[in-house]
């Protein structure tokens, strides 16, 4: 499968940036439905919890996409798991555990189940609520987890797309009944599928932002990745999560 232009692009930027940031989460294990491992940085919200959200990462990644923005979460009182996807690998100078153990190539719809068993962990593990979180290729999976588990109560996209071979995301949008916060980097390419996507969330229950300065996925918040516009990104995230999930 070969990547579109903006997913290179972001890789090339995610590679540039190796510098490692303090371990302050903990380490956790889950098994997918299939047996496969899979791995992820358990970290606790600051204060009382309003929440919990569970962070996926881009094609070529891993949970290290989040070391520097799950902290920014915990601080504004949401616990957060950020995973290791079997479809993945070594960006940010970090080794994807998950890819790494099973030792075979995987598509992205082979991460599905990755996504589920985060969720499975997540609900057994803490009563508050839960959101989804996606960047790049998982940011269309989060889509079809949302629509088929009610324990998800809010969803945010970066830079989503129809990636999905078998499946149609913009159907899985349709069967939303959650706040959806979708963002991209100000690419033409990239808003109109967003659009696209946020068009199909029936009651217009999403929200879509178009930054003056952004890049492919989450990095989009990254200051090291996007040093002019990470600050005004994050405010408009925080403000859908005041809404979405508002402090109790």
């Amino acid at each position: 499968m070969r990547l579109p232009r903006l997913i290179r692009l972001a890789i090339a930027v995610a590679l540039s940036f190796t510098a490692p940031y303090p371990a302050l989460a903990d380490d956790v294990s889950f098994a997918a439905k299939d047996g496969v491992q899979i791995h992820a940085d358990l970290r606790k919200p600051i204060g009382t919890s309003r929440g919990t959200i569970l962070l996926f990462h881009m094609a070529g990644s891993n949970k290290s996409e989040y070391e520097p923005l799950a902290p920014l979460l915990n601080k504004a009182g949401f616990g957060t798991l950020a995973v290791d996807q079997r479809s993945g690998g070594d960006l940010w100078g970090a080794v994807n555990e998950t890819a790494a153990n099973s030792r075979t190539s995987h598509t992205y719809a082979d991460a599905l189940p990755d996504l589920e068993a985060a969720l499975g962990y997540a609900t057994a593990h803490t009563s508050a609520p839960i959101a989804v979180w996606g960047s790049s290729y998982s940011s269309a999976l989060v889509f079809v987890v949302a629509a088929h588990h009610p324990e998800v109560k809010a969803l945010l996209a970066f830079s989503p797309a129809e990636y999905i071979s078998g499946y149609s995301i913009q159907e899985e949008a349709s069967r939303l009944t959650i706040p959806v916060f979708i963002t991209s980097a100000p690419d033409a390419e990239e808003v109109m599928s967003a659009m696209a996507l946020a068009k199909a969330v029936p009651n217009g229950l999403a929200q879509q932002y178009v930054p003056r300065h952004g890049v492919h996925g989450s990095s989009s918040l990254r200051h090291d990745a996007n040093p002019v516009g990470a600050a005004e990104n994050w405010r408009h995230v925080l403000a859908f999560l005041d809404k979405a999930m508002p402090r109790s």
